[in-house]
């Protein structure tokens, strides 16, 4: 039998893939077989080491819209492997970000926007960022936390870059110069430094042990008064099995920052084939698979996922109860997508970008430094980077 050997993204909102698997197989006579299955930080690292070199021919790999740029010059130009109509049921805005350099490079498995789950039982949805804190400072206990995120990598970056953004401030300039120094950048690292550090609203072990999965996770589990959480863990939070407050939680769109804006650091699951992938007609039949509108569907409605189809899109919305509260969360989503969504640049060494910040903001966090300090270390270096 033909094998394809692939690199695919772990964790609970992504390991249901693997059970869709077999119907590509036996549909066309090819064996997957998974040579790499890693957490998102640990694939890209394993990404960029293999890439290129004879330890990466996959014939299709797992990678992201903000990562694809550090790979571009690995991965095959699909234009030529494509017609119109294959792209012709996906948003635009989607295939847009799966350009690099005006060359499709990649595929979308879903859109990822951040959105706010809270406990209904115990507040309103908060509208802004003070009031949210107000909220964390009265419920906040030992434990039973106010507020969680991501303690480190990209999770972090992502966190402090929304706040970033809803202070009124932005990464860079068009012309690729940090302006994160600024008024809206000190808000930023102020704010988290007084959750954590301060208010101690947050967990104490949160910059040591929590990530994605935790932060998610200890929600679930009733640990937490609000935290930030992905379209893909919300096939957990629909089984009771995995969710102990599945009666008592609901989401919204991120309350509004200091601005009056409101940001949610998004971009495109995809993916990819490898300039090296031994069989590429082989590869392209599975990427047709994966980005197909059977598996959008069961990746939508079973997992959680933002699908990238139109068609897809509106099944899944038509078939929620009105009034429902994934009727809500589909609406926020739509909304997040539409106007509140903040995409990073493109370009090649932006995962250094986020590694120079995340650990600013850890720094900053914890009052190792004051946030003035932070952000000209933070910038200092991603100027030296970006020589």
């Amino acid at each position: 039998m033909r094998e394809l050997h692939v690199a695919l993204i772990s964790g609970p909102q992504y390991d249901r893939l693997a059970q869709l698997l077999p119907a590509f197989e036996r549909r066309h006579g090819y064996r997957v077989s998974v040579e790499v299955q890693l957490p998102h930080v640990e694939l890209n690292a394993r990404m960029a080491a293999d890439l290129g070199t004879p330890h990466g021919p996959y014939d299709l790999i797992s990678t992201h819209t903000k990562y694809a740029p550090s790979q571009a010059a690995h991965l095959r130009p699909l234009d030529e492997l494509l017609a119109a109509e294959d792209l012709a049921d996906f948003f635009p805005r989607v295939v847009e970000l799966c350009r690099i350099n005006g060359m499709l490079l990649q595929l979308p498995r879903n859109f990822d926007a951040r959105l706010l789950f809270y406990r209904a039982d115990l507040i309103a949805a908060p509208q802004s960022w003070e009031d949210a804190a107000a909220q964390m400072a009265r419920h906040a206990r030992p434990g039973f936390f106010g507020f969680a995120f991501p303690g480190r990598h990209s999770g972090l970056f992502g966190t402090f870059y929304e706040l970033l953004g809803m202070a009124g401030g932005d990464l860079f300039d068009a012309h690729l110069r940090p302006i994160f120094n600024d008024a809206a950048g000190i808000w930023a690292l102020r704010f988290l430094h007084r959750l954590h550090t301060l208010d101690r609203v947050t967990p104490p072990d949160l910059l040591q042990r929590w990530y994605y999965d935790e932060v998610s996770e200890e929600f679930r589990r009733g640990h937490v008064l609000m935290v930030g959480d992905w379209p893909g863990f919300y096939g957990l939070y629909k089984d009771p099995q995995t969710c102990a407050v599945i009666e008592q939680f609901d989401t919204a769109v991120y309350p509004a920052g200091p601005a009056g804006v409101r940001k949610s650091y998004a971009g495109c699951h995809s993916f990819a084939i490898p300039k090296a992938a031994p069989d590429v007609q082989g590869a392209l039949l599975l990427l047709h698979y994966l980005i197909s509108p059977e598996v959008q569907y069961v990746e939508a409605s079973r997992s959680g996922h933002t699908p990238v189809r139109r068609t897809v899109f509106d099944r899944v919305k038509g078939e929620l109860p009105e009034g429902s509260r994934d009727a809500r969360r589909m609406a926020a989503l739509e909304r997040t997508i539409e106007h509140y969504a903040m995409i990073p640049p493109k370009f090649a060494r932006y995962p250094m970008v986020e590694d120079i910040l995340w650990s600013g903001v850890q720094q900053a966090i914890t009052g190792a430094v004051t946030p003035q300090a932070a952000l000209q270390a933070m910038e200092r270096q991603v100027e030296e980077a970006l020589r």
